[in-house]
């Protein structure tokens, strides 16, 4: 039978993001037969009170996309069960090999990257890693460099890597999946998708919501280390990205790398004039007065809430081409968007009579709140003259 372990599951991740997700696939249907949830954390809670909890964040957001079923939530229900636990411990965790077994289980690190390794480490020194054993885990892997390879030695040290699965869930994003069709799908696009025909690209993720409850974990990462090092730099791979050879998730990475591989490093010298840091103060947001970042917490913090950075891709198709990415929290609204700039006309002969300005063509690929895909090109206004617009 086969077995979800959610860890950190009365967390951000797991009730915002990873349960709702669970109910609208028990809602079509799509749950493997005989699936059970095992939610793991620390709070001392009964059963019934955990999934009062999860009711509360799924239904609102079933309910307004038209998709909430009572039925549908109790046979999710159904599936889900409690476990109060230090998933670091060793001996904390015979609980939970007690009711889960040790075979074909999966498990969900839905916690602060800090415990990746401990969590990992404990399920190894009690023999529940081995078989069929998988592990997801979330971005951010790591605070750094140095974090990141003591996670990954210990997650290698216990799963066989066909067994671990470093996941960005922007990559499921519907727009973001249709970027490798728009591009590889359309033979339009890819004569013009280098630097004799693209100015420049931005992206962008704006929320207009504050840190609020997640202040311990994102004063400890930043702007810079929860969005843009991971879902931004995805983004921008495959924009940057060469054509894989196949969709084979192998092939498709290697391309990516590629890509990261040729970003010119940013100096210190440099960082001055290619990076911006910022803080949110208090202020208004949708006609709302909201806090500022310190003033949530009560705390002094010199932790970037706002960054954005031009980054260069040294190789042949991008050479000369910015990529400008910005990010923030407490933005005048909520949009997250890929903007491809197209160079002007090398010459217009329409200019100087009047008949209006050419505009460089340009590509917006909207990913939220709405997704869509536009490309703005010049044409002849109606009546007699040849206005353009």
């Amino acid at each position: 039978m086969p077995t979800l372990v959610l860890f950190g599951g009365g967390g951000d991740l797991a009730l915002r993001m990873l349960l709702p997700s669970l109910y609208f696939l028990e809602h079509d249907d799509l749950l493997p037969e005989g699936l059970k949830v095992i939610a793991a954390a620390r709070s001392e809670e009964s059963r019934d009170a955990y999934l009062a909890g999860v009711r509360e964040w799924v239904q609102p957001r079933a309910e307004a996309d038209g998709q909430w079923s009572a039925k549908a939530f109790d046979r999710l229900t159904k599936r889900i069960d409690y476990l109060a636990m230090d998933a670091t411990d060793p001996d904390s965790l015979t609980a939970l090999r007690d009711k889960a077994g040790t075979e074909d289980l999966t498990y969900f690190l839905a916690v602060s990257p800090s415990l990746y390794a401990p969590i990992v480490n404990a399920l190894k020194a009690i023999g529940m890693t081995g078989g069929k054993t998988r592990i997801v885990l979330e971005k951010p892997v790591g605070r750094d460099l140095k974090t990141f390879r003591e996670i990954d030695q210990a997650v290698a040290a216990a799963f066989t890597e066909d067994r671990v699965f470093r996941i960005d869930h922007y990559l499921g994003k519907e727009t973001v999946q249709n970027l490798m069709a728009l591009r590889f799908a359309n033979v339009i696009f890819e004569p013009l998708w280098n630097n004799l025909s693209i100015d420049h690209v931005q992206i962008t993720v704006g929320e207009t919501t504050g840190v609020g409850d997640r202040w311990p974990y994102y004063d400890e990462y930043g702007a810079l280390r929860d969005m843009l090092q991971n879902h931004m730099l995805q983004l921008l791979c495959l924009v940057a990205m060469e054509p894989p050879s196949d969709m084979d998730p192998d092939s498709v990475r290697n391309e990516k790398v590629k890509v990261l591989r040729s970003l010119r490093p940013i100096t210190k010298a440099a960082a001055k004039k290619v990076t911006v840091r910022g803080q949110y103060t208090p202020g208004t947001v949708e006609d709302q007065a909201v806090k500022g970042y310190e003033q949530e917490r009560g705390q002094a913090s010199d932790t970037d809430t706002f960054v954005a950075l031009r980054a260069d891709i040294d190789n042949w198709r991008w050479a000369g081409v910015p990529f400008f990415m910005r990010t923030g929290k407490r933005m005048p609204d909520k949009r997250t968007e890929i903007v491809i700039q197209f160079k002007p006309v090398p010459h217009s002969i329409f200019d100087g009579d009047g008949r209006g300005d050419i505009v460089a063509n340009r590509m917006v690929i909207a990913l939220q709140p709405d997704e869509d895909v536009s490309l703005s090109v010049m044409n002849k206004a109606p009546g007699l003259d040849a206005k353009m617009r």
